[in-house]
């Protein structure tokens, strides 16, 4: 896998973040978050798990019969934790993909 489909991957996971709302929007003034791959890769999973524990907290409130959860609502977060927990699943088997690549290269 070459460093240019990488790229495309994170570009696509942020645009996903972005429109779903897992991820937060940069204030207006705020400079780019830096850090490289190894910080993005973590935000990434922070997202996640942000998600899963919002999306199991909402499912244990509507189990819990609390006014103002919707089971509609439940099911939309939990379908939106799972699709972002395939697509970082997707993005770590690609990644574990490309380093079984680069150790089978020749020296």
């Amino acid at each position: 896998m070459s460093i240019s489909a990488i790229e495309s991957v994170l570009q696509q996971m942020r645009a996903t973040a972005l429109q779903t709302g897992i991820a937060p929007r940069p204030a207006a003034g705020e400079p780019a978050a830096q850090g490289g791959f190894a910080a993005e890769l973590r935000r990434s999973i922070e997202g996640i798990n942000t998600a899963q524990t919002k999306a199991y907290g909402q499912a244990e409130a509507f189990e819990l019969g609390r006014p103002g959860v919707a089971l509609n609502d439940v099911m939309v977060d939990l379908q939106k934790a799972n699709v972002a927990f395939q697509t970082g699943l997707q993005v770590r088997n690609r990644l574990v993909a490309a380093y079984q690549e680069v150790m089978s290269l020749p020296a």
